[in-house]
């Protein structure tokens, strides 16, 4: 048997390096994720403040959504958006409102702030348009004011009017 088959070779010591290096990039790895899970600005602590902020923020989305349900604020009672928009001019069958958030998804997650006491607050700008068909008819912007309160676990999306 000559020299270059001989199973009395030290490969010992390879195989220690490998499983060193196989350690420390798994520790790396997991320094690497845990700091960048810390700085994740959608990370939360949902235990302080009744939701996750990322759940919060598509709730106070979803509740843009439901026009029926969506109210004003106005010197200090609450009308629905759909009484208040037809205050204006009358909507024709077909027409739909719409209330979408106008920011960028960075300004969103920002707006987000804990609230005292545990909880949620956000304010934004929403623009309200009527939907007919193709067209599109932009009737302005109102500030969106959305918050989660922890104690009851709900969270409550309203617009106001300018000056309210």
């Amino acid at each position: 048997m000559s020299e270059h088959t001989s199973s009395n070779r030290h490969g010992g010591l390879g195989r220690t390096l490998l499983w060193v290096a196989v350690v420390l990039t798994v520790a790396l790895l997991s320094f690497v994720m845990a700091v960048t899970t810390r700085s994740n600005p959608i990370y939360s602590d949902r235990e302080a403040n009744g939701i996750s902020k990322y759940k919060f923020i598509e709730v106070c989305k979803e509740a843009l959504e439901d026009n029926d349900e969506l109210t004003v604020s106005a010197g200090g009672q609450s009308l629905p958006l759909k009484t208040l928009v037809e205050q204006g001019s009358p909507l024709k069958p077909g027409d739909e409102i719409h209330a979408e958030l106008e920011a960028e998804p960075a300004q969103v997650v920002r707006a987000a702030q804990p609230a005292e006491g545990g909880g949620w607050t956000m304010t934004g700008p929403v623009t309200i348009a009527v939907h007919s068909g193709e067209r599109v008819n932009a009737l302005g912007q109102l500030p969106l004011q959305c918050s989660h309160d922890k104690k009851t676990g709900k969270t409550i999306a309203q617009l106001s009017l300018p000056g309210q």
